[in-house]
């Protein structure tokens, strides 16, 4: 038999599409079944075949031919071909079943075979390899059944579009208790990659051509299409993003089936220019003439520009500073280039600071990029009061394993008051920055972690007011085991060292305490007094946490937790300030709600401390 040329049909592609959504409907238990000489997953199968039977809708013997012939369905799965099934219906709504199954078919000979470039893919290898049934086996048609659809799965995915089953058998005699399984897989061609498309797009071409994860030649895989589709959504330029192969099949050029109505395709490219359609018998004595043997695939690329101004008003709460306000203007393509230019204002209490930045892609959009950072702030807050200026440049990489390298040149000018000392400096310096944050899921992480390290340098020698090397470094972790119980640790340091440290600013110096640092003790009221006790702020810090979640019900969360850590100036903290206290996570629509109570042992006052904030915990 040769190779039969069978298109993928509409229905096989939906089921490969929604397969993972699939789920079963409310089953409708008109009918009891009670069975005797089955168990485990032979009975479980009987009922699911029987479940859905509603008995007034028989007569007494159509009902039991009804009962016999889905029982005998349901158990040859798993190789009973002649069971012997006594019915007994002893009294409405109930059917008792005596069966004695029989002997099993045992499979005789099992030949599966791939043909065509498949033949040395390696995943279709493994699907053939992974095949659980062997010559002598009990039959069970699921396997079998999975692998039908796991080549044919794999075909669509990895570009057989020309494949197809010359033989798929499966020979049943019952009466030698014996099976013969024959499947000959053939793929034909794999088709490649062509030429890509793009249309509608209001950003070089050129720039969108360089983000594809394929070229032109390379095999096809469905998978690459997938991560086109996501870079071009996460350059956040278009609102929306379609990447498709265009079908230039046979089925694609007929006019309609059989039976009237339009053809699979014609929803699947409706962005397509139309292009002429024939008969599909005209076609077919086209293709019997000269078959086509193009087995480049064009890809078709459609975005829509997302909208040039976006806005954003944010409103939280939190202890350390209260109420607080956000507000945020974003520009995601400013031109041609993909250029983009964000705002962002601020406003608490204690904090006042506006925001911005130009970012520039290079090469890689998603990884790659130059971008200048500006802004002012205004803090007032216990004893540091402080207005600041801040111009940065800086090159960014992001690397394939997610840890981001940012190195820059910072130019920072403050005028404040800080323990009652005022100065005024204008600092230059550069720096470098790594960072990783992996989280899932992203609203309330049951695992992740953050990592970030920063190294930076002032010296008078190109005209800082200070000279300083000051180095930072957090870490942060969330493991989940089993449903219900949540970990999270970390752990955030900080050093400068200086020959003056009056000359270094507020936003440079360390503090401790708060909702995210050391529970119990106010904000940043952890550092080094001086002689009038007022805070001046530490040369170096070290905090830590390690706390325990357990699932209360629903989206609600128990919580209990030790912090430790402080700002002091010698290397090495003589005792650090520790805290502990238990808490209350809720899982709102607008992200995770904490709410702890915490208890400092350092602290004269000795007093019990509320902690209350709004938002992700990364």
């Amino acid at each position: 038999m040769g190779r039969q040329r069978l298109w993928p049909s509409a229905s096989v592609i939906a089921q490969l599409m929604v397969l993972p959504l699939w789920t079963v409907a409310p089953a409708v238990w008109a009918l009891n079944a009670d069975l005797e000489g089955v168990d485990d997953e032979v009975a479980v199968n009987i009922r699911a075949y029987l479940q859905n039977i509603q008995e007034d809708e028989y007569t007494e013997s159509r009902l039991r031919g009804e009962i016999r012939q889905r029982t005998q369905e349901a158990m040859r799965v798993y190789g009973y071909y002649e069971p012997d099934i006594s019915i007994d219906l002893p009294n409405e709504n109930t059917a008792r079943l005596t069966i004695d199954p029989g002997p099993q078919v045992i499979i005789e000979t099992l030949d599966i075979n791939v043909r065509g470039e498949a033949a040395d893919d390696e995943p279709f290898q493994e699907a053939r390899e992974r095949f659980p049934l062997e010559v002598g086996d009990t039959l069970r048609h699921a396997p079998w059944d999975r692998l039908r659809g796991e080549f044919s799965g794999l075909a669509i995915e990895r570009g057989y579009f020309d494949w197809g089953f010359s033989d798929r058998r499966m020979e049943v005699r019952p009466y030698l208790q014996s099976a013969r399984l024959y499947m000959d897989f053939d793929s034909g061609p794999r088709y490649q990659f062509g030429e890509t498309k793009i249309t509608g797009s209001h950003i070089q071409l050129d720039r969108l051509q360089r983000m594809r994860p394929f070229r032109v030649g390379e095999p096809y895989l469905a998978e690459s299409l997938a991560r086109y589709n996501q870079r071009l959504a996460e350059t956040d330029w278009f609102s929306s993003v379609s990447v498709t192969p265009r079908l230039k099949t046979a089925q694609e050029l007929t006019l309609s089936p059989v039976g009237g109505g339009d053809p699979w395709w014609v929803s699947a490219t409706e962005s397509q220019p139309e292009r002429p359609k024939i008969s599909s018998a005209a076609l077919s004595s086209v293709l019997s003439v000269r078959p086509s043997d193009d087995t480049l695939l064009p890809i078709d690329v459609s975005v829509e520009p997302a909208n040039r101004h976006q806005f954003e008003v944010g409103i939280g709460f939190a202890t350390d500073v209260g109420p607080r306000l956000r507000f945020g203007w974003d520009q995601p393509w400013i031109n041609r280039y993909g250029h983009s230019l964000n705002h962002d204002l601020y406003l608490s209490a204690p904090e006042q600071r506006f925001t911005g930045l130009y970012d520039v892609p290079l090469e890689d959009p998603l990884r790659d990029s130059y971008r200048l950072q500006y802004g002012v702030r205004n803090v007032d807050d216990s004893d540091t009061d402080s207005l600041e200026g801040t111009v940065e440049i800086a090159r960014r990489w992001e690397f394939d394993n997610d840890w981001v390298q940012s190195l820059y040149f910072r130019t920072t000018y403050e005028d404040f008051i800080q323990g009652g000392e005022a100065d005024q400096v204008w600092l230059f310096y550069p720096g470098i920055q790594w960072s990783r944050t992996r989280t899932r899921p992203q609203r309330f992480p049951l695992w992740g972690d953050r990592q970030q390290f920063s190294v930076e340098y002032s010296d008078p020698a190109w005209g800082s007011d200070a000279q300083f090397l000051r180095i930072t470094g957090d870490t942060e972790w969330i493991r989940t085991y089993g449903d219900d119980n949540r970990f999270s640790a970390r752990v955030s340091v900080g050093a400068i060292e200086t020959n003056d440290f009056a000359k270094i600013p507020p936003s440079l110096r360390f503090f401790a305490g708060g909702d995210s640092s050391v529970r119990g003790y106010s904000y940043e009221g952890l550092s080094p007094r001086n002689e009038q006790g007022k805070l001046r702020g530490g040369q170096q810090k070290l905090t830590s946490s390690i706390e325990y979640q357990r699932r209360v019900t629903g989206d609600w969360w128990g919580a209990t937790f030790v912090d430790a850590g402080d700002a002091f100036d010698n290397w090495g903290p003589s005792d650090l300030k520790k805290s502990a206290g238990i808490g209350v996570r809720w899982i709102s629509p607008v992200g995770p709600i904490r709410f702890d109570i915490a208890h400092p042992f350092d602290d004269d006052d000795d007093n019990w401390r509320l902690h209350f904030s709004i938002g992700p915990e990364f």
